[in-house]
């Protein structure tokens, strides 16, 4: 399927928060969401709070839904839930999910040694790269995506300024910028990074779905 076309398939949920409609149902990190189509599978990046919300998983999580994680979220949650690491790949279905690490470099909020998440997930033939919280770590230099969801607001993970050098990293066919609007983070740190990747990369700004 054509990247641009795909978009249509990724609604932002807020925060750090995704749904994606396609053969199968994901959701990544659901944080105050009022609900939505059960999850076919539901990938969490790391235990903090607003990306792991037993609360707001349990609206989307049905009988059969997998969930994938790293360890200390796991434990705070119930139901099929598939415990990796950075490095391991797993498939569910048609999803191929490659588990990616997330971690600071210059602030101690997300420890490289927590072994917390970002994922690379493919399906319907489009890659997704989800970072999760994270700084411009060098792994991303060799991301291969098609479409690279980035944190922008900088305090706990990137400035839009450094989510910048990440897409030119990484060069996505597109990038959508996340970790804003709620708790850190301002439309216009979303604003800065499109303007500021005008011409490089292309970028899509998502409006929040409830």
């Amino acid at each position: 399927m054509d990247t641009h076309e795909f978009i249509s398939r990724i609604h932002w949920l807020g925060h750090d928060g995704f749904r994606i409609s396609a053969d199968q149902t994901v959701y990544i990190d659901p944080y105050e969401i009022e609900g939505g189509p059960t999850a076919d599978v539901i990938l969490v990046t790391h235990p903090h709070f607003d990306h792991c919300s037993a609360a707001d998983i349990a609206k989307v999580q049905g009988p059969d839904t997998i969930i994938v994680t790293e360890q200390e979220a796991a434990g705070q949650l119930t139901g099929d839930v598939r415990i990796v690491a950075p490095g391991d790949d797993l498939v569910i279905g048609d999803i191929r999910i490659r588990a990616l690490p997330a971690y600071n470099l210059d602030k101690d909020f997300h420890p490289q040694a927590k072994g917390w998440l970002g994922f690379n997930l493919e399906l319907d033939g489009v890659r997704v790269y989800h970072a999760g919280d994270t700084d411009f770590i060098p792994e991303m230099e060799d991301i291969q995506t098609d479409i690279a969801l980035l944190p922008v607001s900088g305090t706990y993970v990137m400035t839009a300024a450094e989510a910048v050098r990440a897409a030119l990293a990484i060069d996505p066919q597109m990038a959508i910028p996340m970790h804003f609007g709620a708790i850190v983070g301002s439309a216009s740190d979303a604003d800065q990074f499109s303007a500021d990747l005008a011409g490089k990369v292309d970028v899509t700004i998502l409006e929040k779905v409830p």
